[in-house]
């Protein structure tokens, strides 16, 4: 992978993020234009932003993506429902719900299965182009825990399994992680969110099978290689 980069290419698995609460409107206008600017894949703002960022990125290819259940995924099923819908509605072609990890840890295979298949039937009831992408928030969980809600997601055929919020404390995305969430959810892609600030980052996790990458240093990223600062062979 490290011989074929070009900058289309590594622009075209980032998921540019602005997910903070203080974000202003200016800060969320300033992403979209990086983001049409560079040909993202999307970007990633909080519901509140979502109808905004629409009209902003209007024209271009670039999706609005949105989160349910973050940071923490603890909310109840039924609001996870109404935000996904509230979502949809406003414009949003990508939805990131965070998995409740309560049941994750417990193995409480129903409540799992039950609130992820919701959100994923309301999606593609919605317009069958929504993606949908998981967020199992990997490195509070154990392997067998990790396994488990793969293969449920992976069953239920949502998009991709994503790795972290980036907001937990047990920390973000890794390279272990990414292998095997890409064996243990067949049937998925893998997104590898947190913790990514270096191109070296990104590559570390497009080489262990990631076709998205969430971060808030994606115009940085791309500007590594746009700028020659890195060269693929220094790491062959």
């Amino acid at each position: 992978m490290s011989n074929e980069l070009t900058l289309s290419k590594l622009a075209s698995y980032m998921d540019s993020t602005n997910l903070n609460a203080t974000a202003t409107t200016e800060d969320i206008r300033r992403l979209c234009q990086e983001a049409k600017e560079y040909c993202f894949a999307s970007v990633c703002v909080n519901p509140r932003w979502v109808s905004f960022a629409k009209r902003e990125l209007a024209g271009s290819s670039v999706k609005v993506c949105t989160v349910v259940g973050f940071p923490l995924g603890a909310d109840i099923t039924s609001s996870k429902i109404a935000i996904c819908k509230g979502a949809l509605k406003s414009g949003a072609d990508e939805i990131d719900m965070v998995i409740d990890l309560a049941a994750a840890r417990e193995f409480d295979k129903e409540y799992s299965y039950f609130e992820i298949s919701s959100l994923t039937n309301i999606c593609r009831e919605y317009r069958s182009d929504i993606v949908i992408k998981v967020i199992i928030e990997a490195a509070a969980l154990d392997e067998s825990q990790k396994k488990s809600i793969c293969k449920i997601a992976s069953e239920i055929g949502v998009d991709f399994v994503k790795t972290s919020t980036g907001m937990h404390k047990s920390g973000g995305a890794s390279v272990e992680d990414m292998k095997l969430m890409k064996e243990s959810a067949p049937n998925c892609e893998v997104k590898a969110s947190g913790g990514i600030r270096t191109l070296r980052d990104a590559m570390d996790m497009i080489d262990a099978g990631a076709t998205r990458i969430g971060t808030s240093n994606a115009a940085r990223i791309c500007d590594e290689l746009r700028f020659q600062r890195y060269r693929p062979d220094q790491y062959l």
